[in-house]
């Protein structure tokens, strides 16, 4: 670069300090391989690439040296373009992508965009959270831990690492048993921070790693240490939650409000947890934060990661869906060997809603699992209430007399304080509330979490109440009511016409003077027991909220051929450790254990199953465990019948409907099956760069540039690319698609069967073929459009095995003219 460039570039970044101009957080990659796929080629420097699938010796003078070599770059490149104190670099890259975050001015940015070596300049993004029973439901302790050892060596010297909010390192969920003491994970090289504040260690043998990633949110003005705490713990309770999901410690009591809900347990009890906090709990995180942790994951040797986050929003200059930094960082994890569960977001019942896009990654859409908690209000006109409450009863064969919290005021002057949410027992006359039941109403304000069930439950019990009802009066449709645990008698309505004949039998019971003010309180009622929660034959189904295909390709929303999400796992009403620290849900504030939903918990449950397959199967790649766990999984519910999906009817009430790929991915995770699939589909690095290669519209040269490979392919189309499943996203005439197929067992005969919608013809070829242990075989599958229905059409594969083994693949096709 010319001097008279240099003194320009200078002037504009004192010009832009002088004017106060706003810095951003960008993350810059530059030219040069990261340490995983140098090759070789710089003077001084030996190779430190790996193959496809291959850990990664960080502790070699190799990767050391040549490590130390890039960051020294890095700030040589900023060090020649800008004044020193004029910018801040937060992070240098350099193991699975070559480039650093930097906080600097738009004005620098485009500096830097210009600046020869540079590939790329994205301005950062926010990233969100995507928010005890099921080993039991799962099948776990009599079918998958007995072949692992039983649940104490389910998942053992497994490290599964979490890009979360942090961890509550003293909850029993997490403890280092003294009985059976850890050993040392000789493979795994991440470092413990101090606690700041009790100057002890966050690791104890089970948590073996614990890191904090915050320079993207110090330097965007959004870290506050007094409440986001500049250490792992976990300040919002969702990273304590999905830890304890994946491999909290087997039998832990669940006891909240002096109740206990059951015995807790991780899906690998056994394995290690890593902690890399990089989310937080007023504003959720940044992408330079997130990059930096898995970065920092795969260095320290993680075998596993978990991730319960996704994107706020689009990258504003990436178009492809599979090339953000995030996802491409994420493929270089996946050539390391790093199996990554991802939660495919919580935008559904809508199409089109994933937030976890790309074939390397396993997205995970939420189920409802068989447990339901129900109660009810029984009115002294002899109605009963259907409601929500876990809660004790009030006493049997006694009613109690029922006060408005609008009718127990002390004076008219408290009515600013919205005191029919019964959020403040300050405002409201005990001497009136005391021995009765509470009635308060369900405003806005729970929907925004400024008020909560468990503060209704404190007022009710701070004023003497036997216990307490919240009503909702009007709603939003679609709007999803959670039981929350409560240590008196509660319960909420949520159906609308319920609380209208609970508000007309108060009136009518409810005598007042001229001026509206009550002469004496006649309602009566009494509440259930809602503890016990009732199994439904109808689990699993698909949640509401979890989010829905099909898969898109580009931020246009052009349709993938691709597959997501790729499974179902349990997601709603999840039990698992919370930190006392945690305010991600205001009913649960202080608690040790939250009940909470999400594909955020469906992920967990993903990854903590994938230790075990990697524990029993240490040599599969990613590829072939996401195949075992696709091809095995359940597309029937317990009573034998499709799986079903919440979906919003046209009155927009909730309805179930026939649930769809779409909406499942390849079916309900079976743990059991997983173990021993028979068949796997592999693939590795090569075949995830020639599926970009193959997608239409993709830029070779953007490829290049996220990759620094260039385009090889002989792929042909994206639909070849060996995955568990198929997908034509755009049918005309017929196209025929390849799979390959490797026999992970003994020697096996297959029968090759394929049925379709009635719009598309399918046929297979072979019909059938014989493997020997180890051996690999292709097939062909020939999709020819027979009509034009206008939406996608779904059908399946199914290979039977000789031995009992059997391997179902999902088919997905829409035929268009031309």
């Amino acid at each position: 670069m010319k001097a008279a460039e240099l003194g320009w570039v200078v002037l504009v970044v004192l010009l832009g300090l002088v004017a106060g101009v706003k810095a951003d957080i960008y993350i810059v990659t530059v030219e040069g391989e990261p340490i995983i796929s140098y090759k070789g080629g710089e003077n001084g420097f030996e190779a430190t690439a790996v193959e496809s699938d291959e850990k990664l010796d960080t502790t070699s003078e190799l990767v050391t040296s040549y490590a130390s070599h890039l960051e020294k770059k890095h700030d040589m490149l900023l060090g020649m373009l800008f004044e020193h104190g004029s910018y801040k670099k937060l992070y240098s890259y350099k193991h699975l992508i070559n480039g650093f975050s930097v906080h600097l001015s738009p004005e620098q940015a485009e500096t830097l965009r210009r600046a020869p070596g540079v590939k790329s300049v994205e301005k950062d993004w926010k990233v969100r959270r995507l928010t005890t029973h099921t080993p039991q439901f799962l099948g776990l302790p009599t079918g998958v831990w007995p072949t692992g050892g039983g649940c104490e060596r389910a998942g053992e010297d497994i490290v599964i690492g979490f890009v979360d909010s942090g961890i509550y390192p003293r909850h029993p969920s997490f403890a280092a048993l003294h009985t059976d003491p850890y050993r040392p994970v000789s493979k795994y090289r991440g470092k413990c921070e101090i606690d700041p504040d009790t100057k002890r260690e966050f690791c104890n043998g089970k948590i073996i790693g614990a890191q904090h990633f915050a320079e993207a949110a110090k330097a965007a003005g959004a870290f506050n240490p007094a409440i986001d705490f500049a250490s792992p713990m976990d300040g919002d309770g969702h990273g304590s939650h999905t830890a304890a999901i994946a491999a909290g410690n087997n039998g832990i009591p669940v006891r909240v409000n002096g109740h206990e809900f059951g015995k807790a347990s991780g899906m690998a009890p056994r394995a290690r947890i890593a902690v890399y906090k990089a989310l937080y709990r007023l504003f959720g995180g940044f992408v330079a934060d997130v990059v930096a942790a898995i970065d920092q994951a795969v260095h320290d040797g993680v075998d596993i990661l978990s991730l319960s986050v996704g994107p706020n929003s689009p990258p504003t200059t990436t178009k492809t869906t599979f090339l953000n930094p995030f996802d491409a960082t994420l493929l270089a994890a996946v050539k390391a060997g790093v199996f990554v569960a991802q939660a495919a977001g919580n935008g559904g019942p809508f199409p089109k809603t994933l937030v976890s896009y790309s074939p390397w990654i396993t997205s995970v859409a939420a189920a409802i699992d068989d447990r339901r908690y129900k109660n009810h209000l029984t009115l002294g006109n002899g109605k009963v209430l259907a409601g929500l409450g876990l809660s004790p009863s009030t006493h049997p064969n006694q009613t109690y007399t029922m006060v408005a919290a609008n009718d127990v005021l002390l004076d008219s002057s408290v009515s600013k304080y919205s005191p029919s949410d019964c959020q403040r027992p300050e405002v409201l006359n005990k001497k009136l509330v005391e021995g009765n039941i509470l009635l308060c109403g369900y405003s806005f304000n729970f929907v925004v979490g400024t008020a909560s069930i468990k503060k209704v439950s404190e007022t009710a019990k701070s004023l003497g109440a036997v216990g307490f009802v919240l009503a909702v009066e009007n709603v939003s449709p679609g709007t999803k009511f959670d039981p929350v645990p409560v240590g008196i008698p509660g319960i909420l309505v949520t159906d609308v016409s319920k609380t209208m004949d609970l508000i007309d039998y108060y009136n009518v019971s409810t005598p007042r003077d001229w001026t509206g003010r009550v002469k004496s309180f006649k309602a009566i009622g009494s509440i259930g027991d809602g503890l016990m929660p009732i199994l439904h034959k109808s689990a699993p189904e698909v949640a509401l909220f979890s989010a829905r295909g099909p898969n898109i390709k580009d931020f246009n929303f052009q349709d993938a051929d691709l597959l997501k999400p790729d499974i179902l796992a349990p997601g709603s009403l999840i039990w698992a450790a919370w930190s006392p620290n945690g305010t991600d849900e205001p009913n649960f504030v202080g608690e040790g254990f939250a009940l909470i939903s999400g594909t955020s918990m469906a992920a967990p449950h993903i990854a903590g199953i994938a230790a075990l397959l990697k524990q029993k199967h240490p040599r599969w790649s990613p590829a072939a465990i996401k195949s075992a766990l696709m091809t095995t999984t359940t597309k029937l519910d317990r009573g034998g019948r499709p799986l079903q999906a919440q979906q919003y009817s046209e009155t927009e009430a909730m309805k179930l409907v026939t649930a769809t790929p779409f909406d499942y991915g390849s079916g309900h995770v079976d743990p059991r099956a997983a173990l021993d699939p028979g068949l796997i589909f592999d693939a590795g690095y090569q075949d995830y760069l020639g599926f970009l290669c193959a997608t239409p519209g993709i830029n070779i040269h953007e490829i290049k540039k996220y990759t620094n490979s260039p385009c090889n392919t002989t792929m042909g189309r994206p639909s070849n690319f060996n995955t568990p499943s198929i997908t034509i996203s755009h049918l005309v005439g017929s196209q025929t698609v390849t799979r390959t197929v490797t026999n992970v067992a003994k020697e096996e005969t297959y029968v090759i069967t394929a049925r379709m919608h009635p719009s598309i013809a399918i046929e297979t070829r072979p019909s059938a073929m014989t493997l020997r242990p180890g051996a690999s075989r292709k097939f062909s599958v020939t999709l020819t459009a027979r009509s034009v229905t206008g939406s996608y059409s779904f059908g399946s594969i199914t290979m039977k095995g000789s031995r009992g083994h059997k391997v179902v693949i999902p088919v997905v096709a829409m035929v268009h003219w031309r």
